[in-house]
C-alpha cells in the first residue's frame, strides 16, 4: 500500500521533470527560429522616440536582445 503511494509520488515528480525540460527546450527552439523582435520593430520604436537609428545602432540593439535568449 505504501510502496503504491511512493511509486506514484516517484512517476508524478519524474513526469514534472521530464515535462519540463521538453517544454523548455521546444520555447526555446520556437524562439530562436521566430524571434519576438526583429530588426524592423527596434527600428520603428527608435522613430517613435524621434530618433533615426543607424544599422550600427540596430545592430547593438539586436545583439543585446539575443544575448538573452
Amino acid at each position: 500500500m505504501l510502496a503504491d503511494i511512493l511509486l506514484v509520488v516517484i512517476g508524478l515528480v519524474v513526469g514534472i521533470i521530464i515535462g519540463f525540460l521538453i517544454s523548455k527546450h521546444f520555447t526555446k527552439k520556437y524562439l530562436k527560429e521566430n524571434p519576438p523582435i526583429n530588426e524592423k520593430m527596434i527600428e520603428a520604436m527608435m522613430s517613435s522616440m524621434g530618433r533615426k537609428p543607424s544599422q550600427k545602432q540596430v545592430n547593438q540593439v539586436m545583439k543585446q536582445m539575443n544575448r538573452y535568449m
